[in-house]
């Protein structure tokens, strides 16, 4: 997923141009997966670090073209701004980390079922830490989102980790990010030129140090779909970014359902991993809570 997909856009009339761009957005990140399960050879660690290190150029010309770079090299005289955003560039590690693993290692309906929770689980965040008050449709859809955890933990026999971190950690990126006072382009060329430093050093270790590299060494295919990394990241989010501001709040909320029910088909369909009795309870009751959360900020915002 994008790394400046919960920036707080709000707008009050939706844009024909604004839902292609959100629309292409999502569709992208729907069919990632595919280009994950290509690079599932390659070490997880390697493949963020060329995440990282590909997306900076293509994040920074961006930046130029839109004539953004003043509030870059702002933030980056203010300390606080730096450890804001070191912090949120690695929640985002741990989430991009935790996503190409679980594609890899065959778990990607795990990682649909992580994303599929993340708004129920942004919505008990703004509860606990914002102090928001929460209606009761989004306390019902909180317990039935709860009970597909408990359901999917006593059937395996441990927690879901790879949901959970999932979630945990896109919402707690969300969360900080809206309090990093910079732009959806410009706060993603700072974090990944932040991480872009460890980046480079560890493929320079990877292919000079330890050998194990597969930039260069393991041919020209390797070596392309490393570079493609950076698109596959920086692409879609900057798609997302102009798009967003073209739409309403409701119409993204519910627009961020086709990438995990993409990631969902995708593992049933194409990847054919097992789809079990606990699964098949969990989900259900998920978009059940899915669908009250929706119903229920579509509803207040045609209230408002």
């Amino acid at each position: 997923m994008s790394a400046d997909a919960s920036a707080p856009l709000i707008k009050n009339e939706d844009s024909p141009r604004g839902f292609a761009f959100a629309l292409t957005a999502y569709l992208l990140w729907g069919f990632l997966p595919i280009y994950m399960k290509a690079v599932a050879h390659i070490s997880p660690a390697e493949v963020i670090a060329h995440r990282i290190l590909w997306s900076l150029p293509l994040a920074g010309i961006v930046l130029v073209v839109l004539g953004r770079t003043d509030d870059v090299r702002m933030a980056l005289r203010s300390p606080r701004l730096l450890a804001m955003a070191a912090l949120t560039a690695a929640l985002i590690t741990v989430n991009w980390g935790t996503y190409v693993w679980a594609i890899g290692a065959g778990h990607s309906i795990d990682a649909a079922l992580g994303y599929f929770i993340n708004p129920l689980f942004s919505i008990l965040l703004g509860a606990v830490v914002l102090k928001e008050q929460l209606r009761p449709v989004q306390i019902a859809a909180i317990v039935l989102a709860g009970l597909a955890v408990v359901i999917l933990a006593v059937d395996s026999g441990h927690v879901p980790w790879i949901s959970l971190t999932l979630t945990i950690s896109w919402g707690l990126y969300a969360l900080l990010r809206k309090t990093l006072p910079l732009g959806p382009n410009q706060g993603f060329f700072l974090e990944v030129l932040i991480l872009s430093v460890p980046a480079f050093f560890y493929i320079l270790y990877l292919e000079f140090g330890s050998g194990e590299g597969h930039f260069y060494r393991t041919g020209w295919a390797d070596t392309g779909l490393l570079l493609g990394c950076g698109l596959v990241t920086a692409v879609p989010l900057m798609i997302y970014a102009n798009g967003a501001k073209l739409l309403k709040l409701s119409t993204i909320g519910i627009m961020q359902y086709i990438a995990p029910t993409m990631i969902f088909l995708i593992a049933v369909f194409v990847f054919k991993e097992p789809l079990g009795t606990a699964q098949m309870i969990a989900f259900p009751l998920i978009w059940a809570g899915l669908f009250l959360y929706s119903w229920s900020m579509i509803r207040n915002s045609r209230g408002r």
